[in-house]
């Protein structure tokens, strides 16, 4: 018999990712202000997004209990809802409201994401745990813990981003919601370190979402709540592990069997730094346009633009797009738009609209708007290509830029000039302007749900920081509860 006929059954030690993970997750205290700060306007921002999709028909069929019925009073609610739901339900329901719109967060290096997408385990868990602590007589969790595991959810998607390309290999981002999502939920439900690192062992052992819905020509609707439901997996498999049941120490390195074998080329799992605040504190926020991130300056040069090229569209002979080597890759897109989760991944749509209307909002990726010829008439004249220079500044670990140039030429010979915008306004480089901003975009939102009143107490309710941070987390999710679905 020779050697490689030979298999230990002997069980190894854990990975050292996945521990390092959970020890993360269940005993780091976060000491950043900054990331505290940033934090509260992340979670004011996220339930903003959140708020806003509720007008849309398409999102609201999917939230409520899983069947007709399979509600759980006294379980965890759904902010903007009358819902009342077990915490795995309410997870998905939050995630996908708060990604349906690609309104929230992001995060861009090797992989990309939305950290906020995690908010959806965060506050279901949250307040599940606080109903029962009072219904228990104990103390509730508060406000501040949920943006602690903001902080963390946020540090561990997006450290593992830093240098692991899942879309490299045709995985979804949303496999690191899950992870970090089951680590950070594991933790708030009180389990043990063994008992963590099991939850995101089962995490990465779950696998990855194909990138199937979010490109051409299969691009569609799931994208808008495969995030939620990567949360609400997470939720379960936190549960599942506090039950008792047994992890997996070599989810990641199991020749032949582990993640890096099956699904990650063979290459192991890369953590480039350590484990802290660093993503929060930079995170990047879609403030203005609910679109894609690496069109986000596009859409502001193009906002430049729309004054020296509305009276002029019939008269466009071509429209350059300079972009990141990421925007090439991922929202390039020739032919025709299926759908709203076509349109907004299609940089030259998201060039078209506000050149022609002088506005991009999450209404002009519908049919309405679509079906206006002079959108396609410029895409059709349209070229993208990449400017080196983007690439480059916006893989610097110190600049992290999402470029973008925009020029028009003209029939008649003569051209726009040429707008160049190297960070969105969501850009930690612009926080001082952009953060008023994502106040007004937070209070419409909540203008547009909630009866004046309750919407006034909302508001009031952000405004005070040490006020929201020690609120019991029973009592901030009361403040969001309507009526009607």
């Amino acid at each position: 018999m020779s050697a490689h006929d030979v298999k230990s059954a002997e069980r190894p030690a854990f990975d050292a990712v996945l521990t390092t993970i959970a020890e993360y997750a269940r005993n780091y205290s976060v000491a950043s202000e900054a990331a505290y700060t940033t934090a509260r306007y992340c979670l004011m921002d996220t339930l903003a997004c959140g708020f806003l999709a509720l007008k849309y028909p398409a999102c609201r069929r999917l939230l409520g209990p899983v069947v007709p019925g399979a509600v759980m009073p006294g379980g965890a609610r759904v902010p903007g809802t009358s819902f009342e739901l077990d915490p795995v339900q309410a997870a998905f329901n939050i995630g996908a409201m708060i990604r349906w719109l690609d309104f929230n967060d992001t995060w861009l290096a090797a992989e990309w994401g939305h950290p906020s997408d995690n908010l959806g385990g965060i506050l279901a868990v949250a307040d599940y745990r606080a109903r029962l602590a009072v219904m228990s007589g104990e103390a509730p969790p508060t406000v501040r813990e949920v943006l602690t595991a903001m902080i963390k959810a946020h540090e561990i998607q997006g450290v593992l981003a830093l240098e692991n390309s899942f879309n490299r290999v045709g995985l979804d981002h949303v496999l690191l919601v899950r992870v970090a999502s089951a680590a950070v939920v594991a933790a708030m439900l009180g389990g043990s370190l063994e008992q963590v690192v099991n939850a995101v062992s089962h995490a990465w052992i779950d696998g990855g979402a194909l990138r199937t819905y979010r490109h051409a020509p299969n691009t569609g609707s799931r994208k808008s709540w495969a995030a939620g439901d990567a949360t609400s997996r997470a939720v379960r498999l936190a549960l599942i592990a506090l039950s008792g049941e047994m992890g997996y120490p070599s989810a990641l390195s199991a020749k032949t069997w582990g993640f890096s074998d099956v699904l990650f080329r063979g290459k192991p799992l890369a953590l480039p730094r350590p484990f802290g605040s660093y993503v929060m504190e930079n995170v990047l926020f879609k403030i203005s346009y609910p679109a894609e991130f690496h069109a986000q300056t596009a859409v502001e040069a193009a906002m430049a633009l729309h004054p020296a090229v509305r009276e002029r569209i019939a008269d466009v002979e071509r429209i350059v797009i300079e972009t990141q080597e990421p925007g090439v890759r991922i929202i390039d897109k020739t032919g025709p738009l299926a759908n709203p989760a076509d349109r907004d991944h299609c940089i030259q749509y998201m060039v078209a609209v506000p050149l022609i209307f002088g506005r991009l909002t999450a209404a002009d990726y519908e049919d309405a708007v679509a079906s206006d010829p002079r959108i396609d008439a410029l895409r059709a004249r349209m070229q993208v290509r990449e400017n080196p220079l983007f690439t480059e500044e916006y893989y610097a670990p110190a600049k992290r830029y999402i470029g973008n140039a925009l020029q028009v030429f003209f029939r008649d010979g003569s051209h726009t000039e040429r707008v160049q915008v190297d960070v969105p306004i969501g850009h930690r480089q612009r926080r001082a302007e952009g953060m008023p901003v994502l106040v007004r975009k937070f209070e419409a939102a909540v203008s547009a749900r909630f009866p004046a009143k309750q919407a006034e107490r909302i508001k009031a309710m952000f405004a005070r920081p040490a006020g929201l941070d020690a609120l019991p987390v029973n009592e901030f999710v009361a403040a969001m509860v309507t009526n009607g679905a």
